[in-house]
């Protein structure tokens, strides 16, 4: 039976029907008999899911809604909120994975039945896999683990014996804290029996893995500013950095991006024996990534929930690496409580340094000779509060590497964040050196994040050769190895670019002359496509239309960018279109239809008030059309796509098909003019307007290059490389 505590939004009704929200509220308007609603504000009601799907079966509005999406919007309003629905799912699926015979059984009869016989179902599942349950057990040491056990109140311990009778090292480091996953009770599953009845079709269609990242992905995109999320490819690269591990740790693991990445990765991916341990203050969280895991390897999964820093969850361990993108600036990581604590080997971080108590933590939690890879902000390699325990660090040979990414690899995506490579040091070194990289160069253009194939193999090459030989060839402009005693200054900065010299400058004078002719080549035909004189000519008053009566009449066909898409193609934004660049950005994954261009198509911005509209070609067929964005695709047999764009651009027509607001401009595309003229006109005007786009091209060509030259020529005088006569 359905659960009718299960709410939907009326944007959900609109998914489940595959109509525009306008249709659910024209519905509500017309249909007496439509839902009433059962919860939400005035303004954003929300209805039953049951009356509503009884409502549209009836109406026969429901037939072609996706499972994926049904299974969806019962997750999206459940009772106890998405993130305890998505962790039923993830209990359930994991169940479906590894015991389908038993979940077949458990689910045959009803809902009560089904909620009955799961906790002893998934008691036989979650317990081998995350060591749910509790055991009393080891005294702990660490004095901040003491101050925590106040805190939380938690002192058991699980200690499941191995086949040979003795007790796993990993089994018995959940001190403080609790394990993440823990079997829900009958009266908890209870609500979420329908759910989990679709969540098992979803698993037959795309396998239980597939169908917990479905569910997961969704809510993710659905509260983006809820979490910060960890890049795909900058978390393969963090794997790779760590290089081959058998135990593994992430401490603020969040959704278990980074610990995920060792089994997907270019990287080495799990093997037998593995081990990977996760920590996270949310234990919603904490519970995600257990399942997720152990629904990806069959590997060691341990994951705990409780604060890192003031409550560790494995005070024994020594892990072979640590992966870690944590909190950035937090003033409250527990400074007070944590003054003696033993982690602070390289100095008691200040109040307002919390990214230096992680790197201690990491370094704490590593087997001599292991590999901890952390992502920092910039002003963490060169706070003055900060410089003493960044000397300790590099004096003692533990900090090897600091790589600065390029703006846009991770959010918070308008800084370019540095990553720190560290090891925890056997001996100290006779002569320690410490890497320093600089990938900013490799930024995308646009709002498209960087190049990570240049970025990757910048990165990997300059550190496997520094790591082989402890210590490398200067690469100008990317990578340096510094002698330590060279940074130990008053400062102790360890911003990559502070020093490395730029690469124009380093390749000196022969880069420059090459930039000079190309110059040169741009100006010269920049000057032949300068317009010739313009004539005056008779001001006539044509008949005019509007985009919107063409599309009416199907002369031009009208599409909005999406949010996102099945095709992972490149994606034109609104900022490729302004700057007349290559595609350069990316959308979520998702059911939405993406809307691919194709030649002769005209694509305009509808924020900002610019007066732009930009002929797709071939170099640009094919890409995905990004948000605020408008795509017209003209019939050629009425009108010409060069005439339609040209006369899209003039700054009288934009005025008047403009919204004004207090903060931005709104362009009304429906309201655009242009004369009706014959198709043999229209050519002639496309012509010239063509013609002008060409001349724009080379305009902004010659630009880019000028300021190259410019800024070359800047740095060579005085950096040396270029002599001044």
């Amino acid at each position: 039976m359905q659960d009718n505590a299960t709410e939907v939004t009326a944007a959900g009704i609109a998914r489940l029907a595959g109509v525009g929200r306008a249709a659910v509220s024209n519905w509500r308007r017309r249909h007496a008999d439509f839902p009433k609603p059962v919860g939400g504000t005035e303004t954003s009601p929300s209805f039953a899911l049951a009356e509503v799907e009884a409502w549209l079966r009836e109406q026969g509005k429901l037939a072609e809604v996706p499972l994926r999406e049904r299974v969806w919007q019962q997750l999206a309003g459940h009772p106890e909120g998405p993130l305890t629905a998505l962790t039923h799912a993830g209990c359930v699926l994991l169940l479906i994975h590894d015991r389908p015979t038993v979940w077949l059984e458990a689910s045959a009869g009803s809902d009560e039945r089904l909620a009955a016989m799961l906790p002893g179902a998934l008691e036989g599942v979650l317990v081998p896999r995350f060591g749910a349950g509790g055991v009393k057990g080891a005294s702990v040491k660490n004095a901040s683990v003491k101050a925590a056990s106040a805190v939380n109140g938690r002192g058991a311990v699980h200690r499941p014996s191995l086949a040979d009778g003795s007790t796993s090292v990993s089994a018995a480091l959940l001190v403080n804290t609790h394990p993440a996953v823990h079997t829900p009770t009958g009266p908890e599953l209870l609500p979420s029996a329908p759910l989990l009845r679709g969540v098992a079709e979803l698993a037959a269609e795309t396998g239980a893995r597939g169908a917990f990242e479905f569910l997961l992905g969704r809510h993710l995109d659905a509260n983006p500013r809820q979490y910060t999320l960890t890049p795909g490819e900058l978390a393969a690269l963090m794997v790779e950095l760590a290089g081959p591990a058998r135990t593994l740790l992430d401490p603020a693991c969040g959704t278990g991006t980074l610990l995920r990445a060792v089994g997907t990765g270019p990287g080495p991916g799990p093997g037998p024996g593995q081990e990977l341990y996760a920590q996270d203050s949310a234990p919603e969280l904490a519970a995600l990534t257990a399942l997720r895991l152990a629904l990806q390897t069959r590997v060691t999964v341990r994951a705990a929930a409780g604060d890192t820093l003031r409550a560790d969850a494995y005070p024994e361990l020594r892990a072979d690496a640590v992966l870690c993108h944590p909190p950035f600036n937090e003033r409250g990581w527990g400074h007070d409580e944590l003054a003696y604590d033993a982690r602070w080997e390289y100095g008691f971080p200040a109040r307002n340094e919390s990214e230096l108590a992680w790197v201690q933590h990491a370094l704490a939690r590593l087997a001599d000779g292991g590999t901890a890879v952390l992502l920092m902000p910039p002003a963490t390699a060169s706070r003055r509060s900060g410089r003493r325990i960044r000397a300790d660090l590099l004096r003692r040979g533990a900090l090897r590497a600091v790589i600065a990414l390029p703006i846009g690899a991770a959010p918070p995506y308008n800084i370019p964040l540095h990553l720190w490579v560290l090891r925890r040091p056997e001996k100290a070194p006779v002569q320690p050196e410490v890497l320093l990289v600089d990938t900013g160069q490799y930024a995308g253009e646009g709002r498209g994040g960087p190049d990570w194939r240049e970025v990757r193999g910048a990165v990997l090459d300059a550190w496997r050769a520094f790591d082989l030989a402890g210590t490398l060839q200067e690469r100008p402009g990317v990578a340096r190895a510094l002698p330590v005693i060279e940074l130990l200054d008053d400062d102790v900065d360890l911003a990559p670019a502070r020093h490395l010299p730029p690469p124009t400058a380093a390749d000196g004078a022969d880069a420059l002359t090459v930039v000079r002719e190309r110059l040169g080549e741009t100006l010269r035909l920049t000057a032949d496509l300068t317009p010739p004189p313009a004539e005056s000519a008779r001001l006539g008053r044509w008949p005019l239309t509007t985009v919107g009566e063409l599309a009416r009449g199907g002369a031009v066909v009208m599409r909005s960018g999406g949010n996102g898409g099945h095709a992972r193609v490149p994606v034109l934004t609104d900022q490729d279109v302004l700057a007349g660049t290559a595609p350069s950005g990316t959308l979520p994954e998702s059911d939405e239809e993406a809307v691919l261009t194709e030649p002769g198509d005209v694509v305009l911005p509808v924020l900002g008030g610019g007066s732009v509209a930009r002929v797709i070609d071939d170099a640009t067929t094919g890409a995905a059309l990004g948000r605020n964005l408008v795509l017209l695709r003209p019939d050629p047999a009425a009108l010409d796509a060069w005439f339609l764009a040209g006369f899209l651009r003039g700054t009288a027509n934009n005025r008047q098909a403009s919204s004004y607001a207090s903060t931005a401009t709104r362009l009304d595309v429906r309201r655009l003019q242009l004369p009706r003229l014959p198709l043999d006109e229209q050519r002639r005007y496309g012509a010239r307007f063509r013609a002008l786009d060409d001349f724009e091209r080379a305009l902004r060509n010659a630009g880019r290059l000028g300021e190259q030259l410019v800024r070359g020529m800047y740095d060579g005088l005085t950096d040396g490389t270029v002599a001044p006569d």
